[in-house]
């Protein structure tokens, strides 16, 4: 299981397009990221459609989560970017995982920058929650410049979806959640933050456009 990252040692730079990028020693911005597999009690994700600044017509989907601020650990910034982008509030201890990681190499804000990822998963109590059960107050100002919208996806419908995903895998990723995420929170759960099966390696051969 991968390690909770650690806070990097390189100074911060001038470049700045968000909180808790720092800078290489070969000048590429990058930051450590927290993601989570958001799920319905119908096993619908919950994903976050972006729009490219430079390239208005090229959008994405991709997972809610974001930086790790300094002296936070991995899970607790998964929390903290599920209630800033959504408003939901979830408990740090019925997060599961990790279940994936990836190292992703993308454009933002016109530079290429570096950002490694680690992926929990939490499953939501509640039937039926909808689009009227998720607020975008606590977007930011950077996220208001090229975020979009908040979807739910069923795997069938993400499998199928018309355009870019990321991480690219995420559709198989899903699949491998859902066979192994126990619905009980019983004894049969067992530890409600451990994971047992395989932690997946989502990081491309080549850089991700996102």
């Amino acid at each position: 299981m991968p390690q909770e990252a650690q806070e990097p040692q390189e100074r911060q730079e001038s470049f700045q397009p968000g909180e808790g990028w720092l800078v290489g020693q070969d000048g590429v911005p990058y930051r450590y990221a927290a993601r989570v597999l958001l799920l319905d009690a119908d096993d619908r994700l919950l994903l976050v459609r972006a729009h490219d600044a430079d390239q208005v017509e090229r959008t994405w989907w991709f997972t809610v989560g974001g930086g790790i601020d300094a002296g936070e650990t991995p899970r607790a910034a998964a929390v903290r970017e599920v209630a800033e982008e959504t408003g939901l509030v979830i408990d740090a201890d019925a997060l599961v995982g990790p279940v994936a990681s990836r190292w992703a190499v993308f454009d933002f804000f016109a530079r290429s920058v570096r950002q490694h990822e680690v992926f929990f998963v939490h499953r939501l109590a509640e039937v039926g929650t909808a689009a009227q059960d998720l607020s975008t107050a606590g977007w930011t100002a950077v996220e208001r410049s090229f975020v979009d919208e908040l979807g739910w996806w069923s795997p069938e419908e993400l499998r199928a979806i018309d355009g870019e995903v990321f991480p690219a895998r995420l559709p198989e990723l899903l699949a491998h959640v859902l066979e192994h995420l126990p619905r009980s929170d019983g004894p049969a759960a067992g530890a409600r933050t451990g994971w047992a099966p395989e932690v997946w390696d989502l990081t491309e051969s080549g850089p991700a456009r996102r």
